[in-house]
């Protein structure tokens, strides 16, 4: 239960910040999504710098990292996680893995953005019917 009040803290103060800091950065950008890409790509720094830290270091303790990582970030941005697993593929020489793994993630991410726009265009009516 403590882990999961830990995950929970840190997701909501994670959410907090993606929507602060990608608003503030989105600010002056009409054509092109700033915002998130500041997101996501401080979140994977700060993932790739507390992971490493924590496993080379010891810096921080399994709750800490808890907190910080599935939490915190989690809740800041979901690209971070794939991008540490990416670099620790390559990390450890499975370039073959790390490519299936970024053109998968990027292609199926793409195709499912677009699939639940097919299905909300297609569908939308029927399933908010059910819901109601």
């Amino acid at each position: 239960m403590y882990t999961l009040l830990l995950v929970g803290i840190g997701g909501f103060i994670g959410s907090i910040l993606r929507y602060t800091l990608s608003r503030w950065a989105q600010n002056n950008f009409v054509n092109f999504p700033v915002g998130t890409l500041a997101v996501n790509v401080s979140g994977s720094f700060l993932l790739g710098l507390i992971m490493y830290l924590s496993e080379y270091q010891g810096l921080f303790g399994k709750e800490t990292r808890i907190f910080l990582t599935i939490g915190l970030i989690g809740g800041y941005t979901t690209l971070s996680t794939f991008s540490y697993e990416s670099s620790r593929l390559l990390d450890d020489s499975k370039l073959t893995l790390m490519a299936i793994n970024l053109m998968a993630t990027v292609l199926f991410s793409m195709f499912t953005v677009y699939l639940g726009k097919i299905v909300a265009l297609n569908f939308g009516t029927y399933l908010l019917r059910g819901i109601r």
